[in-house]
């Protein structure tokens, strides 16, 4: 099966001035398949997080969503080795937790060299609007950069 947005997800990767990615979309509409798939076809490992029941890393990231900590933990969370520009970093049911979306700015900031993107639906996220971006990533979005996808539902 191909999706649509496979080809602005590839434009993404290659981007030098990439940021965090945040995919949104309703419930059911192939969010995580679409990820799945993306980092298999374009990447050496996918480090696939789900926020949704994970009580461990909830913890961890309120003590922290530095990049430079967060690494190691997801390393050993999803037992893969994460290296710029050979994993991609995939945090699923983002809307579960804040601090998660949150963390998001800080990989801009610190660690651009990552590839990290964000699944969540419209609703959930939408409810964490008190979770600060970058100016340069608010500012991109507003400008119309792929920044945030919106994943509809039978886009192929």
């Amino acid at each position: 099966m191909y999706r649509s947005a496979i080809k602005q997800l590839k434009e993404w990767k290659d981007k030098p001035s990439r940021m965090p990615l945040l995919l949104v979309g309703a419930r059911q509409t192939g969010k995580t398949w679409l990820l799945k798939h993306f980092g298999a076809d374009c990447f050496a490992h996918i480090a696939y997080i789900s926020f949704d029941n994970n009580a461990a890393l909830n913890e961890t990231l309120e003590n922290t969503i530095s990049p430079k900590e967060l690494l190691p933990v997801l390393s050993a969370e999803t037992g893969v080795p994460i290296n710029p520009n050979e994993t991609l970093i995939v945090f699923d049911e983002i809307q579960v937790s804040p601090r998660a979306l949150l963390s998001l700015k800080y990989f801009c900031e610190e660690a651009p060299e990552y590839h990290i993107a964000a699944a969540g639906s419209t609703l959930g996220v939408m409810l964490h609007k008190q979770a600060s971006f970058p100016v340069r990533f608010t500012a991109a979005y507003r400008r119309g950069q792929r920044r945030h996808l919106h994943l509809r539902t039978h886009r192929f």
